[in-house]
Order: structure tokens, then C-alpha cells, then sequence
């Protein structure tokens, strides 16, 4: 079943989607929840609950959610060192922009950002609050693979890829925290609601 709240990315759909996961988390007969911007993909036992069921519990859990009720947000910065090798896109970002390469680092880095979902296949946190001066188009052709820590933008997100990957967002910088522990319970580091500063190290910046 997917609900969604509406077709922009938004903070009152944010926090909807945020009460609605946390309220059917470990419920009866739901299997998996998958959230994203504005929707949440809830999969359920068939067994367990009718479609018209399954409805009536999420309607009932979206009525009963509180902004007191979700998760405790954690503040979690992450070092990073802009440009060069470990920011490849950094350069062609501030010329797409007519700025300074320090500069967008300076905005990048000055702004805090919130986790709005994990993607489910590779742990890739979504981040909102990247600052308009530096939304930016993805490239035009991905690139085959993307090493594990590489801080990116895309549009107006932001992200981390915490594994090595296929990808074709702009990559600005690499941080050396460990974002996805295999052992940890969930694997990300990050989870939906965090709040995320990123902090530049300055060996690193170009």
C-alpha cells in the first residue's frame, strides 16, 4: 500500500511520513515500511490483514501520530575533505554557479541539513536544506562507480554514499566516518529525522 502526502518535498509531508513509519513500526502483520520525501510504501501480510483492513490501520495510526511521539533527532556531523581527489565535481559546481570553489565549501558546510529517508537498497541518506546557491544538475552520465564516503549534491538534495556504488551525483568532497555498520542495528548511521552538519577538514579543502 503507498501513502503518500502530497507531491512536494515539504516539511509538514516530511513529518507526516516520519509519524506514519514510527507508528506502524513492529506492528501486527506489517512486514516492511519504505519511506521516502513524501510517501510511505507499507508492505503487509496478506494472511493477516485485507487491503480494507490495512487501510483502516493506517488511516488510524496517521490520526493518532505526534510530533511527540517520533524518535528523538540527533545532531551528527560528519568531517570532510573538499576537492581534489576526494571532490572530483567540486570545481565544476562553483564554475556552474560563478563561484569560488572555497566558497561553495563555505555554503555546503555552513548550512544544517535533516535526514528525510534512507534509501533501502544501499543505505543512502536523502538530506534536505542544501542551500539554493548550489542546486546543481546531476551529471549528465553516471558514473560507473562512486567510492564509499563520497559527499554529494543532486538538485537541491544532498547525500552521502555509504557504500561504493554506481552514481550520478555531483561529488564535492569524501568524509572518512563509516556511515553503514553491517553489524549495527539499522545499518545506516544515519536515520530518518537527524539533523546533519557537515564539518570541512581543512587539509582537504581546494
Amino acid at each position: 500500500m503507498l501513502v503518500t502526502f502530497g507531491e512536494e518535498i515539504s516539511a509538514p509531508s516530511h513529518m507526516a511520513v516520519r509519524g506514519l513509519t514510527a507508528a506502524l513500526a513492529g506492528a501486527r502483520g506489517v512486514l516492511n515500511l519504505h519511506p521516502a520525501f513524501a510517501s510511505v510504501l507499507v508492505e503487509f501480510d496478506p494472511r493477516r490483514h485485507t487491503h480494507a483492513e490495512m487501510e483502516a490501520l493506517v488511516r488510524a495510526a496517521i490520526e493518532d501520530a505526534t510530533e511527540q511521539a517520533l524518535p528523538p533527532s540527533r545532531l551528527i556531523e560528519i568531517p570532510v575533505r573538499y576537492g581534489g581527489e576526494f571532490g572530483p565535481d567540486l570545481e565544476d559546481v562553483a564554475r556552474h554557479h560563478d563561484l569560488t570553489p572555497r566558497r561553495v565549501v563555505e555554503l555546503h558546510a555552513g548550512a544544517e541539513y535533516e535526514v528525510y529517508f534512507v534509501g533501502f537498497s544501499t543505505c543512502f541518506p536523502y538530506l534536505a536544506g542544501l542551500p539554493e546557491e548550489l542546486a546543481t544538475p546531476r551529471l549528465a552520465a553516471p558514473r560507473r562507480l562512486v567510492a564509499a564516503g563520497s559527499v554529494a549534491i543532486a538538485g537541491a538534495q544532498a547525500g552521502v554514499y555509504p557504500l561504493a556504488s554506481p552514481g550520478g551525483w555531483r561529488i564535492i568532497g569524501r568524509t572518512p566516518l563509516p556511515l553503514f555498520d553491517p553489524a549495527g542495528e539499522p545499518p545506516p548511521v544515519l536515520r530518518m529525522g537527524d539533523r546533519v552538519r557537515f564539518v570541512p577538514l581543512e587539509e582537504g579543502v581546494h
